[in-house]
């Protein structure tokens, strides 16, 4: 245990964040850099000291990838970081992304969590993976054996990187396809830089690199690369492009100019924050936005219009605003669906909740100028208008984030021949394999749209099955049994 009455006399605290008008000025992450490196220095013991050491350490089943995180809290309260780097990065290949982008299920499964403020445990785990990369301590672990054996990872996203670093340094030969122009899936194009500095994707990228992972980009697998010459060239396959198959909005009006899906309008903003482009064919600049869904990828439209010099933003949501406290129906340690501010909303704008979009209205010239909208109420098992509360409300421009409905059905898909399950994902079997052998499938695409730690912890788990299938052995960790339901 590290401080035996932390929980009791410590309150919980994090960094400052950077003042709003200036933080919507740049790309950067929005915590201040010397409040950040003061609060690991100094203050971060104290918060990592509030933890527990429970006896039954409920952040673990929170976490799909198992984190050790009373030990490193532990170790961090001793002062012995590296350790708690070793501790971290045991069960987890890519802490700086997690900690940066996870909602911290574990947060919410802390038993401390029953009656109190949780323990900060995404702040403590991005603090130690911050200092180990400045102490450099994270170095390249290049196998001491290798297999002979060729595997393909099919998409660079989290899961893809997770399963292929795993793989690489159990030995076999590995080869990551992207049909981007750059690595990362949408940890490059579509998270935003105020989210995550993409110098920490691509410090990992390089690590990955040293360590024998090969990567390919502008690689379009079923189109580039033929499924024929995939199984002629690689003894297995793992398939981690994600769902990107995005979910419509087919009212009227949706023809018309200025509405976009939110995965076209963050990748070239993202890219205008990378110095790729001058200026994104799809700006915010001076207009009013209107965001339809009330999940992180728009809270990531939100953000990125601010930036873009909106003149107003409002996000939509179907579904009625969340309490502020956890309901009966949602006990503990369940993740809280509760009223949430990020960064972005703390930017400015409004967030509209129980409207459905019913009809896109546009000028002479085919631009949208305005949507028309009414308030819903639950009827049913299904949201129905209110009678009288339509109204109409300016759109300049019009994200659709309304999330995914599963992996793109294509030539990959469909020359390889594997079976979807009934949600249309494809299906595996309890080593990840598909209905195709030697075909493994980790993330998204076979779980459905989900968190980041779902995906690194899918694709340690897919690897595992990967190495079992072609040696024989069982000596890489599998965090979590695909048709398990998780409590968290």
């Amino acid at each position: 245990m590290a401080d035996p009455k932390g929980f009791l006399t410590t309150p919980r605290e994090t960094p400052a964040t950077r003042p709003v008008f200036l933080r919507i000025k740049d790309w950067r992450e929005v915590y201040e850099e010397s409040s950040t490196a003061e609060f690991g220095r100094e203050r971060l013991p104290h918060q990592a000291g509030r933890c527990m050491d429970c006896g039954i350490p409920f952040c673990h089943q929170g976490c799909p990838l198992g984190n050790l995180i009373p030990e490193w809290n532990t170790l961090v309260w001793r002062d012995d970081w590296r350790e708690a780097s070793e501790r971290l990065h045991a069960t987890n290949n890519f802490p700086e992304f997690t900690g940066t982008l996870c909602p911290a299920p574990c947060e919410a499964a802390c038993v401390l969590g029953i009656n109190s403020d949780a323990v900060t445990i995404k702040r403590v785990e991005v603090s130690i993976i911050d200092r180990a990369w400045d102490e450099g301590w994270v170095t390249p672990r290049v196998p001491t054996a290798r297999t002979g054996k060729k595997v393909a990872v099919v998409g660079s996203g989290p899961a893809g990187l997770a399963a292929a670093q795993q793989l690489t340094r159990a030995g076999h030969d590995v080869v990551v396809l992207e049909r981007a122009d750059a690595v990362g899936g949408l940890l490059r194009y579509g998270i935003p830089e105020f989210k995550m500095e993409k110098s920490r994707l691509d410090r990992r990228l390089a690590q990955m690199r040293a360590e024998g992972t090969e990567f390919r980009v502008n690689v379009d697998v079923g189109v580039d690369v033929t499924v024929a010459r995939l199984h002629a060239d690689y003894d297995a396959v793992v398939l981690a492009g994600g769902a990107t198959a995005w979910r419509e909005l087919p009212i009227p009006g949706r023809e018309l100019r200025g509405i976009h899906q939110a995965m076209e309008y963050l990748p070239p903003a993202n890219k205008v924050a990378a110095g790729q482009l001058d200026q994104s064919p799809i700006s915010a600049e001076g207009k009013h936005v209107v965001v339809i869904g009330g999940g992180d990828t728009g809270a990531d439209c939100v953000g990125t219009a601010h930036r873009q010099g909106a003149a107003s933003v409002t996000q939509l949501e179907i579904m009625p605003r969340p309490p502020l406290a956890r309901a009966d129906v949602n006990p503990w340690p369940t993740y809280p669906m509760l009223y949430r501010v990020s960064s972005a909303h703390e930017e400015g704008g409004d967030r509209v909740y129980s409207v459905s979009t019913t009809e896109f209205l546009g000028d002479d010239d085919g631009t949208v100028r305005a949507l028309r909208l009414a308030e819903v109420a639950a009827e049913g098992g299904r949201f129905v208008p209110v009678e009288g509360s339509a109204r109409e409300i300016p759109a300049d421009l019009v994200t659709l984030a309304m999330g995914f409905v599963g992996p793109e059905r294509g030539p990959l898909l469909d020359d390889l021949g594997v079976d979807l399950d009934d949600r249309g994902n494809v299906a595996r079997g309890t080593d990840f394999q598909t209905s195709v052998p030697g075909v493994f499938t980790a993330g998204d695409m076979g779980r459905g749209q989900s968190l980041i730690v779902w995906a690194i912890a899918e694709g340690r788990s897919a690897a595992a099955g990967v190495d079992a299938y072609l040696t024989g052995r069982a000596v890489l960790p599998r965090p979590i049994d695909p048709t398990e339901r998780p409590l968290v």
